[in-house]
């Protein structure tokens, strides 16, 4: 672990550009299967006791990954082989995990092959077996209306697990979504401590993109810096889990729209001095995800820092981050959340957008939703799950400021990554509090 944080505190220097911030293969995947067992041995149990499920049932074939079985593979697994059946089991005598894998081969050191070909040439016989030798009260499968994280258990599979069961074994199917989401959304210490990390890099990346190393104003087209934070991701060994976007505001006609900013925007904008710049970015790196928004204001010749009525709406939002951060309770729903934020915010005279979400083995992750940017008075299903501690969110948001010298609204676009412990909520590498700024030469 000491090898991994030393690493990555290497490039903490400016733009990242000292060291190489990325382990080798081989290092990445010690470090993967290490934390994927630690998960089994002390996570697993603990979510299977809380959700009421005994055996949990996770069954995909090659290319068709149930996503929650996709995290369970060892590092060295791309995918599934052909089809795949992992079974938990928590053994109510011993109150121990038992791991199977029915398969011609071990999955990884962490699950055991349990599979004799002689006596089942049949797969599905031998889970069957199992099954009954078992004799679980609840078998957990992954279908849910509200996840679909949870929701990997294809219909085919489906019905032959049912056609294979005995009639006694069938009604104690049950779906496994409390467990699912559990197991992917819970962050481990040792997680937290990479994440903290990858968090930090993420921001140096933004900062490194958004400098005049980067940006010649009047040159520099918006898709010439997203193809750059493209390719800087790819030079340092890293992944990303979508598209970053960049786009402008500034002192023209064109009002603000959601669709405009994240999926609308015009291409190849030439950035100038005056703009306001704004940027959506994820790195992906030892199976977790960051996602973090900020932004940065082109200096005109004559200023040595952002208009002051683009320091204030910036900091509206840092309030609004605020106030939805201080609404994290345990047990409390993302509705709730949402609901409690807003009306704090308006009351304070803030004009709030709200769309967080969890973060981790995804990007937009399993767990309470906190709102969509078209859907700010609640959002069913997904909305309605609790707050468990032990959790990471991106904490996503925007608030509108009308600015008179530019005779239209602006909107602040923030998203920061951060944690929440059971007790408060805290921004695993901090977040950005002023505007970046950007030399016009």
């Amino acid at each position: 672990m000491k090898k991994i944080i030393l690493l990555l505190a290497l490039c903490w220097s400016t733009y990242c550009l000292t060291a190489q911030p990325v382990l080798t293969e081989r290092e990445q995947s010690k470090i993967v299967d290490e934390i994927l067992e630690e998960r089994f041995q002390t996570l697993l149990p603990v979510l299977m006791k809380r959700s009421g499920i005994d055996m949990w049932l996770l069954i995909s074939r090659e290319y068709n990954e149930d996503p929650v079985l996709k995290t369970m593979l060892p590092s060295t697994w791309l995918s599934a082989r052909r089809t795949t059946m992992l079974v938990f089991y928590l053994n109510p005598a011993t109150q121990t995990l038992e791991r199977f894998a029915i398969a011609r081969y071990n999955v990884g050191n962490s699950i055991k092959a349990a599979w004799d070909l002689q006596k089942f040439p049949d797969q599905w016989n031998a889970l069957a077996d199992l099954i009954q030798k078992k004799n679980p009260s609840k078998i957990g499968i992954n279908t849910s209306l509200n996840f679909g994280h949870a929701d990997g258990l294809d219909h085919t599979h489906y019905e032959r697990l049912v056609d294979k069961l005995p009639a006694s074994f069938k009604n104690k199917l049950v779906s496994a979504e409390s467990l699912a989401v559990g197991w992917l959304e819970s962050r481990t210490e040792r997680e937290l401590e990479i994440y903290q990390k990858l968090i930090g890099l993420t921001h140096e990346i933004i900062a490194e993109g958004f400098s005049s190393r980067v940006i010649t104003p009047g040159v520099t087209t918006t898709d010439d810096l997203v193809w750059w934070f493209r390719q800087r991701v790819t030079s340092l060994g890293l992944t990303t889990w979508f598209h970053p976007s960049v786009s402008v505001q500034r002192s023209d006609t064109v009002n603000f729209e959601h669709l405009r900013s994240f999926s609308n925007r015009p291409e190849n904008e030439v950035i100038l001095p005056g703009d306001l710049l704004h940027v959506d970015f994820g790195i992906t790196y030892l199976r977790l995800n960051t996602d973090v928004q900020q932004h940065a204001y082109v200096l005109r010749r004559d200023e040595t820092d952002a208009p002051a009525y683009l320091q204030k709406a910036f900091a509206t939002s840092n309030r609004l981050q605020d106030i939805l951060t201080s609404q994290f309770k345990t047990g409390r729903t993302g509705n709730e959340i949402l609901k409690a934020a807003r009306e704090q915010a308006i009351k304070e005279g803030i004009k709030p957008s709200i769309y967080s979400h969890p973060l981790g083995l995804h990007g937009h992750a399993a767990g309470p939703t906190i709102g969509l940017w078209d859907q700010q008075e609640g959002v069913a299903g997904s909305g309605d799950y609790p707050v468990y501690p032990s959790t990471a969110y991106s904490i996503e948001l925007n608030s509108a400021t009308y600015i008179p010298e530019w005779g239209k609204e602006i909107r602040i676009m923030l998203e920061e990554d951060g944690y929440f412990n059971g007790k408060s909520f805290l921004f695993l590498a901090g977040r950005q509090e002023k505007l970046r700024l950007i030399k016009y030469f």
